[in-house]
C-alpha cells in the first residue's frame, strides 16, 4: 500500500468520504487512488477557493468534516479566503496541501513555496508528513485535530515521494471528544447575577444557534426578562415559525450599539464580545457598553447546549413555554423588483428545510425580517467577512444534505469571486438556487465611504465602487456553464421563477435586477431593523439614522 492510498482509507474509515478536489502533478498518485477506494466521493472544482468553501458548507451542514486536495503553495494560497471563513466558523475541514517530492525541494522548481508559513495563518493543526510510514497516523491525527471542539482547520502537507511511496498503513481515529461541560460554579454565578433585575442580554453563537439551545436560551431570557440576540454573521443558524424570535446583532456598529444599549449583563454564549468590523474615526472598536459586566456562559468549544439546559433549570425556567415565532409569511409581491419586494417573495415561497446561503450583502438586509415566521430553515453567513464564499458553500451544503433544498442569495461583487462554482453545480446536478441580486455596484463600499469619514468621494471615488460599465450578464455566465438561467427586474417574475426553481431538480441561476439598496437605508433598513428594537427614544433614533444615512 503506498502513502495516497493508506490516506485515502484512514479518511474513508474515519467518515470523511467527501473530497473537494483542484489536484495538479504532486497529487497524483491520490487521484489514481481513488479508484481503490469507492467510498470516496472526488467533487472537481475549477479553483482551489470553491473547493475550500465547499468544504466549509459541507463541515457546516454536516457537523462531520469533509477533505480539500489543493496543489502546492499557489493552490493553497488561491483557496485561502474561504478556509479564513472557515477558520472564523470554527468549521472542521481537513485541508489536504501537495508539495514537491523532498529530494526535489532543494532544487526550486518554479512551483517550489514555503506552504506551511502559508497555510499557518488558517490552520489550528498543522504538519508536514516526511515518512511515508507515519502518514497514516498523522492522517488521522487531522482528522481527530479537525473535529476537536469547536472545530478547526486541520492542514497535512503531503510531498509527493510519501505519496508514492510504498509500506504506508491505514491510521486509525480516535473516538471524537465531546465539547467540555460548563461546571456548576459558573453556572451560579451567572444565575445570580441574572436576577439582580438589572438589564441584561444573552448574546448566542456557534451550537447554541441550533433549535434547542435556543428555544432553551429563550426560556432564560424570559424568565430574568433579559434580550436575546445572535452573533452578526453566525456560521449556522436555524430559523422560522416555532423558534424564538432572535435578532442578530446589526452588522453597523450604530446600530449594534442601539441594541445594546443600557446592558448591564451582556452573557456569551458560544459567541464573542462583540466588536465593530471594522475601526472608524472616533468611535470605539468594542461594542460592549459602558458600565457592562461581560459573562461566559459558554465559551466556544464548550458545551452550550448543556450550559443552557441547566441554566434554564436554575432560572426556574426549565420546561417551560418560549416566547415563539408564529408562522406567517408575506404576501406575494407585485410591482417593481427592489431588496424589499425580493426579500418578501423568498419569505413567502421558502420551502421546509430549505438551506438558505447569504452572502447578499446589501441587498439582502431585509431577508431575515421577511423570512422569520416562514417553515424551518438553516441559514449560513458571512463569518469571515471574505466574500466569495456563498456559491461554494451551496455546493457543499447541497453535497451534504441532498434531500434539501439549497438558495443561495448572493450579490453580484462576491458571485464573480467564485463562479466556477457554478460549472461543478451542473456538473454534479445539485439542486441549487442561485439568486444574484445585481445592483451593478459595491454598494456595501458606497454605504463605508461615508461612515469611514474619508474625504472627498467624487467620481473617480465612485467609480471604484460601479460594476456597470461594462454590465454583468449572470445570464450568459451560468449558460456557459451549463447552469439554466433567466434575467428578472419585477416581482411577479422573479416570484414565478424562484417557485419554479425550487419546485424543479438540479441548479439554476436567477439574475434579480435590483437597485441599490444604499439609496434606501431611510426608506427600508432603518424602519424594519430600529421597529424591531422595543421602546427606542425619538431622539435616539433620528440620531442613529443620521449616522448612518447615506448621502
Amino acid at each position: 500500500m503506498n502513502g495516497a492510498q493508506a490516506l485515502l482509507r484512514t479518511l474513508a474509515d474515519a467518515g470523511v468520504t467527501v473530497c473537494f478536489t483542484n489536484p495538479g502533478t504532486s497529487e497524483m498518485h491520490f487521484v489514481a487512488a481513488l479508484d481503490a477506494e469507492p467510498r470516496m466521493r472526488a467533487v472537481l472544482t475549477l479553483f482551489e477557493g470553491v473547493a475550500t468553501g465547499a468544504a466549509d458548507g459541507y463541515a457546516r451542514m454536516r457537523g462531520h468534516p469533509a477533505a480539500t486536495l489543493l496543489h502546492l503553495g499557489c493552490g493553497l494560497g488561491n483557496g485561502l479566503a474561504n478556509l479564513h471563513n472557515a477558520r472564523k466558523a470554527h468549521t472542521p475541514v481537513v485541508n489536504i496541501v501537495g508539495d514537491h517530492a523532498t529530494h526535489h525541494a532543494a532544487l526550486d522548481a518554479p512551483l517550489q513555496s514555503d506552504i506551511a508559513t502559508v497555510a499557518r495563518n488558517v490552520s489550528g493543526w498543522l504538519h508536514t508528513c516526511t515518512d511515508v510510514h507515519a502518514l497514516g497516523a498523522m492522517a488521522a491525527s487531522a482528522v481527530a485535530a479537525a473535529c476537536h471542539p469547536p472545530g478547526q482547520v486541520a492542514t497535512l502537507i503531503l510531498p509527493a515521494d510519501v505519496s508514492w511511496s510504498e509500506g504506508a498503513a491505514p491510521g486509525v481515529v480516535p473516538p471524537p471528544q465531546p465539547p467540555a461541560r460548563v461546571d456548576d460554579a459558573r453556572l451560579d454565578a451567572l444565575a445570580a447575577a441574572l436576577t439582580r433585575g438589572e438589564p441584561a442580554a444573552l448574546l448566542l453563537g456557534g451550537a447554541a444557534l441550533r433549535a434547542e439551545p435556543q428555544l432553551d436560551a429563550a426560556r432564560c431570557a424570559a424568565a430574568c426578562g433579559a434580550r436575546l440576540l445572535a452573533e452578526t454573521f453566525p456560521a449556522r443558524i436555524e430559523r422560522g415559525a416555532g423558534l424564538p424570535p432572535l435578532a442578530r446583532l446589526a452588522y453597523l456598529a450604530e446600530l449594534a450599539q442601539v441594541q445594546l444599549r443600557g446592558v448591564r449583563h451582556l452573557v456569551l454564549v458560544g459567541a464573542r464580545a462583540p466588536v465593530s468590523f471594522f475601526a472608524y474615526p472616533g468611535k470605539p472598536g468594542s461594542l460592549v457598553p459602558p458600565g457592562c459586566t461581560v459573562h461566559t456562559l459558554a465559551d466556544v468549544g464548550e458545551d452550550a447546549a448543556d450550559a443552557l439546559a441547566r441554566l434554564a433549570a436554575r432560572l426556574g425556567a426549565a420546561g417551560s413555554e418560549p416566547p415563539r415565532q408564529p408562522p406567517r409569511r408575506p404576501p406575494r409581491p407585485r410591482g417593481r423588483l427592489s431588496a424589499a419586494t425580493l426579500a418578501k417573495a423568498v419569505g413567502h415561497l421558502l420551502p421546509q428545510g430549505a438551506i438558505v446561503v447569504d452572502e447578499s450583502q446589501t441587498s439582502g438586509t431585509l431577508l431575515p425580517h421577511f423570512t422569520r415566521g416562514a417553515p424551518r430553515h438553516d441559514v449560513l453567513t458571512l463569518t469571515g467577512g471574505a466574500i466569495g464564499q456563498g456559491l461554494p458553500n451551496a455546493v457543499g451544503a447541497a453535497i451534504a444534505c441532498p434531500d434539501r433544498p439549497v438558495l443561495a442569495l448572493v450579490g453580484d461583487g462576491a458571485a464573480m469571486y467564485t463562479p466556477q462554482a457554478l460549472w461543478t453545480m451542473a456538473r454534479e446536478r445539485l439542486h441549487v438556487v442561485t439568486v444574484i441580486l445585481n445592483n451593478r455596484a459595491y454598494a456595501i463600499l458606497q454605504l463605508e465611504l461615508r461612515r469611514v469619514g474619508a474625504v472627498g468621494g467624487g467620481e473617480r471615488a465612485r467609480a471604484q465602487f460601479d460594476l456597470g460599465q461594462p454590465p454583468l450578464d449572470f445570464v450568459q455566465l451560468a449558460h456557459g456553464m451549463g447552469v439554466p438561467a433567466q434575467r428578472v427586474n419585477t416581482a411577479e417574475a422573479f416570484a414565478d421563477a424562484l417557485e419554479r426553481a425550487l419546485a424543479t431538480p438540479g441548479p439554476h441561476l436567477i439574475e434579480a435586477i435590483v437597485p441599490s439598496t444604499v439609496r434606501g437605508v431611510k426608506k427600508w433598513l432603518l424602519p424594519h431593523v430600529l421597529g424591531l428594537l422595543p421602546h427606542l427614544p425619538d431622539g435616539l433614533a433620528r440620531g442613529v439614522q443620521r449616522a448612518v444615512a447615506p448621502p
